[in-house]
């Protein structure tokens, strides 16, 4: 994938630029700005099949006149690719051969014709004998998969890469494929996975075609938090070199992760709710926004009980910097869901916490698994009798 270092997918960055014009929180004056760079983009690459999409969505206008130019420009790019090909599978190499090929699938990537692209991938892969070579154009079909949020097609292209790697394949791209998984995982809302992989690859992150490391870095803090236990995330997350260089760089990130480490709840409360607008106006992130709010509310309060038998409503309020009434209704919902082991004892305001014990959990379940055998032997042996 040359001369894509440190530098975005253009067609990534148009796919936020799009996800931004339909959401209902991006302001009007905003999006008249975003609706001018997305026909500007779709007109330099002569992106004809994405514009008829768009116009059919009223998210542009129709220029009949320019949908005409495009497709004559499409038409005539497309003569000579495929003259290329011809001359190159007369007179030149397989390598050669490959190339043209590739230029051709490229060539529809560029002016968002999906479906022509994965065909032309398809055709170009048969050409490939390389396993470095196959794994690229793997990373092309992700990129198309993650530009129109085709899980299914970035689910299949995941396990084509690891088929691969099977075969051979080299470190860089193994590791950029985490970062690609991380991704999938994470808009699948597989927090855990998606932060494992994301930290498996902070020191040998490469994936800027995708997003820029910062990015990567917001990615990797916010599915951490909700994955690991206070133990891992001082050691992998807090304390890590590679994220303490780029985490200041992010607002409200450094106090959204060191308050919750650190037990200063007020101070948490004001991060998180500074980072809401950002997790809220991120693509990949958006549709889990009420469940991510959810889990890491989850999180700091099952941190805060932990260090209490019990504890009045009103302590826990003055914590968090909020009111009675609010901690009060927020338990009893995540109480009610069981997502918190306590209970409100609404007469003297205090909080009883009743945690599970581990070893008393095993020892039930051992208990039940014993009765369940023992049922299982009496009904063999009467069947045995008979």
């Amino acid at each position: 994938m040359e001369g894509q270092e440190e530098t975005q997918q253009p067609h990534l960055q148009l796919a936020n630029k799009l996800f931004l014009l339909s959401h209902p929180d991006v302001q009007d004056i905003e999006k008249v700005r975003l609706r001018e760079e997305v026909f500007a983009a779709v007109k330099a690459d002569d992106m004809a099949p994405l514009y008829e999409t768009l116009v059919s969505e009223s998210v542009l206008e129709m220029d009949q006149g320019l949908l005409d130019s495009m497709k004559a420009k499409i038409q005539e790019e497309l003569k000579k690719l495929d003259e290329k090909i011809a001359d190159a599978e007369e007179n030149l190499g397989e390598s050669e051969v490959r190339e043209a090929h590739l230029a051709k699938s490229l060539f529809f990537i560029r002016i968002g014709d999906k479906e022509k692209a994965l065909e032309q991938l398809k055709v170009t892969e048969s050409k490939t004998v390389a396993v470095g070579q196959k794994m690229d154009l793997v990373f092309y079909t992700l990129q198309l998969g993650f530009f129109y949020m085709d899980f299914d097609l970035i689910s299949k292209s995941i396990e084509k890469a690891k088929n691969l790697f099977e075969e051979g394949g080299d470190w860089e791209r193994k590791n950029r494929l985490k970062v690609y998984e991380g991704l999938y995982c994470m808009s699948t809302r597989n927090f855990k996975k998606a932060a494992d992989l994301f930290l498996d690859s902070i020191s040998t992150f490469t994936t800027y075609e995708i997003f820029p490391y910062d990015i990567f870095i917001f990615y990797t803090v916010l599915t951490s938090i909700i994955a690991l236990d206070r133990v891992s995330l001082k050691q992998k997350v807090v304390d890590a070199p590679e994220i303490l260089t780029v985490i200041g760089k992010i607002p409200y990130l450094s106090e959204f992760l060191n308050s919750l480490y650190d037990c200063q709840y007020k101070s948490f409360f004001a991060a998180f709710a500074g980072l809401t607008e950002q997790i809220k106006m991120d693509r990949y992130l958006h549709p889990h926004f009420r469940y991510y709010m959810r889990e890491i509310r989850t999180v700091v309060y099952s941190q805060f009980l932990e260090s209490y038998k019990s504890v009045t409503i009103e302590a826990m309020a003055k914590a968090f910097g909020v009111t009675v009434d609010f901690i009060d209704l927020e338990l009893s919902r995540f109480i009610a869901a069981g997502k918190l082991h306590c209970k409100i004892d609404k007469v003297s305001g205090v909080l009883e916490t009743n945690r599970p014990d581990a070893k008393n959990s095993l020892y039930q379940a051992t208990i039940k698994q014993g009765d369940f055998l023992l049922n299982r032997i009496q009904k063999l042996s009467r069947t045995g009798k008979t």
